[in-house]
């Protein structure tokens, strides 16, 4: 079964879409095309990543991903394909690759000639390249290997004692803002310590991280670390990001204590 996915910069009602998914098709009638989202925000790479790399190693091995957000190629940007626990993944080398996987692909090559395209010819060279990939053509013929490709790094919290400095690095279709802290960072350097979560500022501020949602009560502020084991400042039954006017790299700050501090505190501000 041929599957490729597609994550792009383009809205639904451009014509791109419907131009990509009528020549995977006449390609191969049978391919399975599936639409990872095409809400990423114009030339976002950072957002692009966080979606795809949360959804892909669900797929059965062999997919090709399709990653069409900041396609420009030329002289000093190929279009690039590589291979990761067995998904392919097709993107221009705009520093995605490290920004979808915590360390190296298993392999990576430049699509030969592509840096000689001009924009109005990208589209076609991506198409063409995900579909010999699925076709399971000979890399030689189309693919030379690469060790020099831009790739840029996931923002990570900045750690000291008892303290983690995290950022919302996603907002999701909820307005809920998903941070760069872990679990497992959380974990580590708290190690069970009581703690207080600061919202932007210390205007806002949590001492407990819920399991669900609704161990919360409607319009209340929470945190919980969501399915992808990531800190999630939400409000049950609304817009936390909206309304506490948080983005992309708002500040979000644990702090950690040998003793719980004063009083029991679960939200303050207005």
């Amino acid at each position: 079964m041929t599957i490729i996915t597609l994550t792009t910069d383009w809205n639904r009602n451009d014509f791109y879409v419907g131009a990509v998914k009528g020549k995977l098709l006449s390609a191969n009638p049978a391919t399975r095309i599936i639409d990872i989202s095409h809400q990423v925000q114009p030339f976002n790479i950072l957002q692009a990543a966080f979606i795809l790399r949360n959804c892909c190693y669900s797929f059965p091995p062999g997919t090709v991903h399709l990653v069409a957000v900041n396609t420009a190629l030329g002289p000093k940007k190929p279009l690039l394909a590589f291979e990761k626990q067995g998904q392919f993944f097709v993107a221009s080398d705009n520093g995605i690759v490290g920004l979808l996987m915590n360390d190296k692909p298993d392999r990576i090559f430049k699509v030969k000639n592509s840096h000689l395209a001009s924009n109005f010819m990208s589209l076609d060279i991506f198409v063409d390249t995900a579909i010999k990939i699925s076709e399971k053509q000979d890399f030689d013929t189309f693919l030379e290997p690469v060790s020099d490709y831009e790739s840029q790094v996931p923002y990570r919290p900045v750690i000291d004692k008892n303290l983690i400095n995290g950022s919302v690095i996603y907002v999701d279709s909820y307005s809920n803002a998903i941070t760069n802290i872990s679990l497992d960072t959380f974990d580590k350097v708290g190690n069970g310590k009581p703690f207080e979560i600061y919202i932007q500022s210390n205007h806002y501020k949590l001492d407990k991280i819920n399991k669900t949602y609704s161990d919360s009560v409607s319009g209340e502020l929470l945190a919980l670390f969501n399915s992808v084991g990531l800190l999630e400042i939400a409000i049950n039954h609304g817009n936390a990001a909206e309304l506490l006017n948080l983005g992309i790299n708002s500040a979000i700050r644990i702090k950690f204590y040998d003793e719980k501090p004063g009083s029991k505190m679960t939200l303050t501000g207005g």
